[in-house]
């Protein structure tokens, strides 16, 4: 079983899709420290007529906390209002705007409390909307310890898995001997996509899913999976 283990984002771009997609199951690392400064937790970009810009979901995070311990500090419309305003002019030439717009507002309506809670429903939105069928299950109910290589390892015992798939990033950190000692193969993710039809001048790939979504609709799949294989690092 071929798993992968990343932290939730706010309404990430398309390889985090693809990465969901490329695997059996998909754990949420949300119980690991929350970075103070500005990350994909609690932000993602949208293209817009005035070039890119942030949306970002404010939080009350002072002092250290886990991301699943985040709270969003404004529970009520103001900043779903500025996201729901710039996602509409955003999208206001998109053919299928109103599909990215109904599955952004069925995330944040009710005003979650946490910030994980809203990641976690938004990402399972658009996992229905794709068609992507892998479990997504919370690192946290799992009840794994450890650090670093090791915290990882233990939880992919616990669900069995016989393949890892990472982030390319992690390249720098991981301890591939330990997945050698475990028996427990690792993968590096590529992230190789074509271009889709986008406004706004020139092409950009660094944004919310929801921005392909809005431009292409039900052919999303078509633009969402790597060109190039996932780099084997253990067999």
């Amino acid at each position: 079983m071929r798993v992968g283990i990343v932290q939730s984002s706010y309404i990430p771009w398309r390889g985090y899709f693809d990465f969901i997609a490329s695997v059996d199951l998909f754990i949420l690392l949300d119980d690991v420290p929350f970075s103070q400064r500005p990350d994909w937790r609690k932000r993602n970009r949208v293209k817009t007529r005035h070039g890119l810009r942030w949306l970002t979901v404010p939080v009350t995070a002072k002092g250290p906390l886990l991301i699943d311990q985040v709270l969003i500090s404004d529970t009520g419309k103001s900043w779903r209002n500025t996201h729901h305003a710039v996602l509409s002019d955003s999208f206001s030439p998109c053919p299928y705007r109103t599909e990215a717009l109904e599955i952004w507002q069925a995330g944040v309506v009710d005003a979650p409390r946490y910030l994980s809670q809203l990641n976690r429903r938004l990402t399972e939105g658009v996992c229905d909307y794709l068609q992507i069928k892998t479990p997504l299950v919370d690192s946290r109910d799992l009840g794994a310890t450890g650090a670093k290589t090791q915290r990882l390892l233990n939880l992919l015992t616990k669900v069995g898995a016989t393949r890892y798939l990472s982030g390319p990033v992690a390249k720098d950190y991981l301890d591939e001997q330990l997945f050698r000692e475990a028996a427990i193969a690792l993968e590096y993710k590529t992230y190789d996509y074509p271009s889709y039809p986008q406004p706004w001048g020139s092409f950009t790939s660094a944004v919310t899913v929801l921005d392909l979504i809005a431009n292409v609709g039900p052919a999303a799949m078509q633009y969402l999976r790597s060109a190039t294989p996932a780099v084997v690092a253990v067999p």
